[in-house]
């Protein structure tokens, strides 16, 4: 959400080359935070690796259908995918969250968990909610991960805590996890059609891996 702007707009790059460069930006990130959330035991793995078959899928379709696209529709529907997860998000944080509806899915493949928050000094237990509605967003998600190069966390995000009900800083560690899985899928698309320049891609990389890993360490001790 950052990376292309910056690069479109402030920079003057094509679109593709940097939807390209932001892919592999995407890999650097999830791999600069995870071992950090990793270790604080703040990414449910359980979700995660149910999670990546309807991510990878939709990645390898969005990247395929993205080579066809004319870049007037990419810039519009990454300001539509913008605007519509900063709503969502706006109104569940305004609404209330209410009681986790049960799943006997969730309960069969044990992806329920707790994780100790430094922010409040206590360890927070909860329950997972609807993984098939989850399953059937990540797909959504990895095609926009696919056709815009972005890691999908404005639309992975929202599905895990809003349709899945994780508490938001789980959802912000699954989802970093994940992202590696999702861009590597359709960063192989991206390279294959000459969408990644190495002297554009390589700084932008290096750049967001510094930022991950200083942004892994403060999300832990912050209000959630």
């Amino acid at each position: 959400i950052i990376v292309i702007p910056v690069l479109t707009l402030l920079l003057g790059v094509d679109i593709r080359l940097a939807i390209g460069a932001s892919a592999l930006g995407v890999i650097a990130t999830s791999s600069g935070a995870a071992v950090g959330y990793v270790r604080e035991h703040m990414t449910n793995l359980r979700v995660a690796m149910l999670l990546e078959i309807g991510t990878t899928a939709g990645a390898l379709t969005g990247a395929f259908v993205g080579g066809f696209l004319n870049a007037r529709w990419l810039f519009l529907i990454f300001g539509l995918i913008l605007a519509f997860s900063a709503i969502r998000m706006l109104q569940a944080r305004s609404g209330g969250r209410g009681p986790v509806p049960p799943s006997a899915l969730a309960d069969s493949l044990s992806l329920h968990g707790h994780y100790f928050d430094q922010a409040k000094q206590s360890e927070v237990s909860y329950r997972v909610a609807r993984p098939g509605l989850g399953l059937f967003f990540m797909y959504i998600a990895g095609i926009v991960s696919g056709l815009l190069g972005l890691g999908s966390g404005p639309l992975k995000v929202p599905a895990l805590d809003l349709a899945m009900r994780l508490p938001i800083k789980v959802s912000t560690a699954t989802s970093n996890f994940m992202m590696s899985v999702t861009a590597a899928a359709s960063a192989g698309v991206y390279f294959a059609r000459g969408d990644i320049h190495p002297l554009i891609a390589g700084p932008v990389a290096a750049g967001v891996m510094i930022g991950a890993t200083l942004g892994s360490r403060w999300m832990s001790r912050m209000e959630g």
